[in-house]
């Protein structure tokens, strides 16, 4: 890839024309890259807590808006800022990744996050505070960053296992993230929250610059040959489309769901607290098994399958969630089972739609995951708007119809899937 043209007619040859054999995908032989178990670790537990600083201020938004004196009005910005800033950082950060050296990269990002969650932490005023959360989410996105670059490091016979493994902590840290906060604010205050996640912050900069390998991206093309590039990929890359469809509107019901729930357990059905709303979110983390088990699905040929079990999951988590508002031990039952339908299957579909983007090429991996990842961004801030307005208007029914929809949606389009198309 010696000019950008030649990289672009590449990408648009190898995109439109891939094609997937199951037997391609089965276990490696030896001699084939694999990483160490302590290093899928490392990766793993990187992702999970980056990915956590995104959803620590979902259950805990209403102090934070008090404290800063802000209105019940404009609370859902102190959530809102920092979703923009890890939007943006999707679109136009994670990319570098095809051009920088990748740990140098996830360094810098993790210490802009440091700092950022530093100065919110000793935020007086919304502005401060606001800007901190902006940048807090930019500096996450490193997450998104460490994922394909895991990716790199391995053989494709292996790769769903080990992006399997590195999703699961990084689900972890998306599940586990709002009752961390939820417990923490009741015991002592917002504030000491993003204290420790500073802290973690510089101590996990430290451990990934001790532990990961120096990665050179193969591209020399300029920043921006590099976007204009993305705009190509969106529009011909077949398998991209039809994964980020899938994952949007999964995530958008998985958002809905996560902003409807809160609502009925706080409200005179249940009179649930901050903490006893947080143990209910831990139940959501048992989704987290899903991503290591669809890796592995989708590496021994059953991404259709699996895709299928995933998008169906979610809808039966909808249609159990419509039985589930009498206040009773048997409604909060079926919330729990609604719950961790809908966490396996989201997970999975994750999981199973980044593994089938990478392997259709090194040199735009990072572009491709940012493409992705932002449509699962706009579905899950699509999902939140939709959700807290079903609930406001007629209650969880209403709003379960709507996350029914969702799903619904996805599986329309994958029954019109060939396999030629989609592997």
């Amino acid at each position: 890839m010696d000019e950008p043209a030649t990289q672009e007619s590449s990408t648009a040859a190898r995109t439109r024309n891939v094609t997937w054999s199951p037997a391609a995908t089965k276990a490696p032989h030896p001699g084939e890259a694999v990483i160490s178990s302590w290093m899928t670790a490392l990766f793993a537990t990187a992702c999970g807590l980056l990915a956590a600083n995104v959803y620590y201020s979902q259950p805990i938004a209403g102090p934070i808006a008090v404290s800063l004196g802000l209105s019940q009005a404009t609370t859902g910005i102190v959530v809102t800022f920092t979703q923009v800033g890890f939007g943006a950082g999707l679109l136009f950060v994670v990319p570098l990744a095809d051009l920088i050296e990748n740990r140098r990269l996830v360094l810098i990002l993790i210490g802009i996050a440091a700092v950022a969650l530093l100065g919110a932490a000793l935020s007086t005023k919304p502005p401060l505070y606001l800007l901190s959360a902006l940048l807090v989410g930019l500096g996450s996105v490193a997450v998104q960053v460490l994922v394909p670059y895991a990716a790199h490091l391995v053989s494709e016979a292996v790769r769903g296992r080990v992006v399997g493994n590195v999703m699961s902590g990084l689900m972890i840290g998306v599940l586990l993230a709002r009752p961390a906060s939820s417990f923490i604010t009741q015991f002592a205050s917002w504030r000491t929250m993003f204290h420790i996640s500073a802290i973690i912050m510089f101590v996990l900069a430290v451990s990934l610059r001790l532990g990961l390998p120096k990665r050179i991206p193969a591209a020399r093309v300029s920043y921006g040959t590099l976007l204009k590039s993305m705009v190509h990929l969106a529009l011909r890359t077949p398998i991209l489309q039809r994964r980020a469809f899938y994952q949007s509107c999964l995530f958008g019901a998985f958002s809905l769901f996560w902003t409807t729930v809160p609502l009925l357990l706080s409200g005179p059905a249940f009179h649930m607290s901050q903490g006893g709303i947080a143990l209910f979110a831990l139940a959501g983390g048992a989704g987290a098994i899903a991503a290591p088990v669809a890796g592995r699905l989708a590496d021994n040929g059953w991404t259709r399958p699996a895709t299928a079990f995933a998008i169906l999951a979610v809808a039966a988590a909808f249609l159990v969630n419509r039985f589930a508002g009498a206040g009773t031990d048997r409604s909060l039952a079926l919330l729990i089972g609604a719950a961790i339908l809908l966490d396996l299957g989201m997970t999975a579909n994750l999981t199973l739609g980044q593994r089938a983007i990478f392997v259709l090429g090194a040199e735009y991996r990072s572009r491709l995951n940012g493409l992705y990842m932002s449509a699962f961004v706009v579905g899950g801030a699509a999902g939140s708007t939709l959700g807290g307005w079903a609930y406001a208007a007629r209650g969880l029914s209403f709003a379960s119809w709507i996350g029914l929809a969702l799903p619904i949606a996805a599986l329309a389009l994958f029954l019109t899937e060939w396999r030629r198309i989609l592997p």
